[in-house]
């Protein structure tokens, strides 16, 4: 499955996993000096330039105008499925000082995966992926190590959580009441089902740096 990485403008909390040969790599707006950081090469910088200087030592750009339907991001994600990719890892699309962005980014997780991707977008020591009518299995690598799910959607229903301190059997999540909130994996892996409808679930990974 090819695979697309995409830095955006947020805040960045450290390289989770590396771009490798094949990997398709884009940097939106400011998501270029990221990649810069960490010494990655992006194949592709685009966006509206509204968060940076376009840089005179890069050539394959793709301009867009600012006044637009797409985030920066969105850009980057429909650019990624144009290119056959099937798994996206989003760096920057958190944090910083828009909250908005976070969530759209969210959501984005949720386009990604109506059309058969899977995405991950990497928070400080978290991740947050979106599963619709589906199961996923979280391997515990934090001791008591924290997990969320929320509803993306009217309802969900047929919630399954085995593995954690909280376990549930045949739930419904709402968006209006966020009982998925702050669980914790107990066993070497969990897992989350859910029947009906879609789900972000986010979990804790070990620290990349010392605090």
């Amino acid at each position: 499955m090819n695979r697309c990485f995409i830095f955006a403008a947020g805040t960045f909390y450290g390289l989770r996993e590396r771009p490798a040969p094949g990997d398709f790599v884009i940097a939106a707006d400011a998501g270029y000096q990221t990649c810069r950081q960490v010494g990655v090469t992006p194949d592709l910088l685009l966006g509206d330039f509204d968060s940076m200087e376009i840089p005179a030592d890069f050539s394959n750009i793709r301009r867009s105008p600012v006044e637009k339907d797409d985030t920066d991001t969105m850009l980057a994600i429909k650019t990624g499925l144009a290119e056959g990719c099937g798994e996206f890892y989003l760096y920057g699309g958190t944090g910083g000082k828009r909250l908005d962005h976070t969530l759209a980014n969210l959501q984005s997780l949720l386009y990604l995966c109506r059309r058969g991707a899977r995405g991950w977008l990497y928070d400080n020591d978290f991740v947050w992926t979106v599963i619709e009518n589906e199961s996923l299995t979280v391997e515990k690598t934090v001791e008591w190590g924290l997990f969320s799910a929320f509803c993306l959607g009217d309802r969900a229903e047929g919630i399954d959580e085995t593995g954690f301190q909280y376990p549930l059997r045949d739930a419904i999540l709402t968006p209006e009441f966020p009982l998925g909130v702050s669980n914790h994996i107990l066993e070497s892996a969990a897992t989350i089902t859910v029947r009906r409808g879609a789900l972000a679930v986010g979990w804790q990974l070990p620290p990349l740096f010392d605090k």
